[in-house]
């Protein structure tokens, strides 16, 4: 466990505790003035260039504030992303933490399983003006934990699979159609490999990858249970194996990809998006050219990915719990700030309306040249099928004794199911403690 995971885990017991002494404040909208304070982090989570972080914010404050004179929107400036976390909980720990904030997709469940989170279920029920139907499902699942609803959608991020157009061009080799399968996926990466003149298929292809687009999860949806020995699994970490052997023990790098000699790499959305345009893209990787598509399907799955989402979060201790929801489902759900979010950012708006928009198409067309993605319907099979990775308190522990093991065995030898039976048990073992 990292030094910020031990010191998040400290943070969250106590504050557990304290809320459970504490109990919650449910105050309704008041004639009189007071401030609703806003918890957000600078700079971009995920980290490509955004050069005014808070202008959708300042944007949303101007129209709230115009719509309740009343309340007065502030925030506090200058806490960059990998510090917001720990900004965060020593709030929530104080009692000070603001009425609503940005929850980074590796929090939510600490949060909420915590208490830190206000339950959305009454606010969502009763708001005639808030469709839960207007969202792509894998988003507004991102916030729902044990089956309620303590967050709302701000933007996500799919996983797709960067294409080094150029070396598939020399090698003679079409370029895949979106709707491309694990066949074709090694197909293409045994052609290109060519050890001798160091050239490969795919760096950073996990057996993860591949089980997304496998149509299944490594846990079971009430997070009781480890499932390395199911068939789906194991397809995933054999196929994963099978690209790894193609490269006959050499270890592909980051390096070789960016210096062309590499066909495929999976990556964020957002740095697609981030870098694929004039003056990045030639900073980053300007030897060759190259686009995305749909991650490979597998054999029981689709073209699917992981997703990850940025959440808005209503505290379990706010005195203005409606200002703070009606605010939150702004920034969520107002079409024209979510569609100025997709311009000023490197995320994907969760409204369907939004992200399939035209006007979404056409910014997409001009500003990401090639493109080739990101027509309407491409956009909607990403984000309707996306996988929305079922985060609770101890998975990233859980996660991490899988993918080390896991990672080991693919990298060092054959599957041997029953040092997966073995792991799997430790792991079921740690989940029931």
């Amino acid at each position: 466990m990292s030094q910020r995971e031990k010191l998040l885990s400290k943070l969250i017991l106590i504050i557990s505790l304290f809320i459970m002494l504490s109990g919650s404040v449910w105050l309704n909208y008041s004639s009189a003035d007071y401030v609703l304070k806003i918890g957000v982090y600078s700079g971009s989570y995920w980290g490509t260039p955004n050069s005014d972080s808070y202008r959708i914010l300042d944007q949303a404050a101007a129209r709230f504030e115009e719509l309740h004179p009343n309340i007065t929107v502030e925030y506090v400036s200058g806490i960059v992303s990998d510090e917001y976390s720990e900004w965060l909980a020593e709030q929530i720990l104080k009692g000070t933490e603001p009425d609503l904030y940005f929850v980074l997709p590796e929090d939510f469940s600490l949060l909420a399983s915590a208490g830190a989170l206000a339950d959305l279920s009454d606010m969502i029920r009763t708001d005639s003006h808030f469709d839960p139907g207007s969202y792509y499902a894998p988003c507004l699942e991102a916030g729902r934990y044990n089956g309620i609803q303590y967050a709302l959608p701000q933007e996500s991020v799919p996983t797709i699979m960067f294409v080094n157009k150029t070396l598939l061009e020399e090698k003679g080799i079409a370029f895949p159609e979106s709707d491309w399968t694990w066949d074709d996926f090694y197909d293409i990466c045994e052609k290109v490999t060519d050890v001798e003149n160091h050239t490969y298929g795919v760096y950073g292809y996990t057996w993860l990858n591949a089980l997304y687009s496998n149509g299944f999860s490594l846990f079971s949806k009430d997070s009781s249970q480890c499932r390395l020995l199911d068939s789906r699994v194991l397809e995933s970490i054999r196929f994963a194996r099978r690209i790894t052997e193609l490269n006959q023990g050499y270890t592909v790098t980051a390096r070789d990809f960016d210096i062309g000699n590499v066909a495929f790499r999976p990556f964020l959305y957002s740095e697609y998006r981030g870098y694929q345009p004039y003056p990045w893209r030639v900073k980053v990787y300007s030897g060759f050219e190259w686009d995305g598509i749909p991650m490979p399907a597998g054999k029981w799955g689709g073209n699917y990915s992981e997703l990850h989402t940025m959440l808005l979060g209503v505290s379990a201790r706010t005195r203005h719990s409606e200002a703070a929801w009606e605010f939150a489902k702004m920034l969520s759900s107002d079409a024209e700030l979510q569609q100025d979010m997709m311009r000023d950012s490197s995320g994907i708006s969760p409204l369907q309306a939004v992200a399939e928009s035209p006007e979404t198409v056409a910014f997409m067309k001009e500003s990401i040249p090639g493109g080739i993605i990101f027509d309407k319907e491409s956009i909607h099979e990403i984000m309707s099928s996306a996988v929305s990775i079922p985060y609770f308190s101890k998975y990233e522990q859980a996660m991490t004794m899988a993918d080390t093991a896991v990672s080991e065995m693919i990298a060092d030898g054959p599957v041997n199911e029953d040092e997966l039976l073995r792991i799997q048990r430790d792991i079921n073992r740690f989940l029931k403690k």
